[in-house]
């Protein structure tokens, strides 16, 4: 199949494979005489699983590792789950992060309703409550 069709089957843009084939994620596809890219179904499952990966915030580098590990006929199971893990903890952590902010952000919004909104200076208003939080 050419790449139109594989970039459909795999949900991938067609620049996407492209670059994916520049780092080595994916093999050199054959190349038809007039240069076009021809891929095999195997190209297919392997581009499905760098997508999906790439899809749960798996880096290139963490995928790379897995394939390569499959290349060499190496179950990389073991490499996923702890990736998996790993990025779980990331998300829970950004969560936290994320939670803590919003509060701030609410905290600040409310107290800052109680300042007058016509202070040009910043002096007495809500904007010094922002830069007071970088002292």
């Amino acid at each position: 199949m050419q790449i139109k069709e594989f970039a459909q089957q795999t949900n991938l843009p067609a620049k996407t494979i492209r670059y994916y084939e520049e780092i080595g994620l994916l093999p050199p596809p054959v190349r038809l005489e007039n240069g076009y890219r021809v891929y095999a179904e195997d190209d297919v499952a392997r581009a499905r699983f760098v997508a999906a990966a790439r899809r749960l915030d798996l880096s290139l580098d963490d995928v790379q590792e897995m394939l390569a590990l499959r290349d060499q006929r190496e179950a990389p199971c073991r490499v996923l789950l702890d990736r998996l893990a790993e990025k779980a903890d990331e998300v829970s952590q950004r969560i936290a992060e994320l939670q803590r902010l919003e509060t701030e952000l609410r905290d600040l919004h409310r107290l800052g309703q109680t300042f007058p909104l016509d202070d040009v200076e910043g002096k007495n208003c809500v904007c010094h409550l922002v830069e007071e939080r970088l002292h």
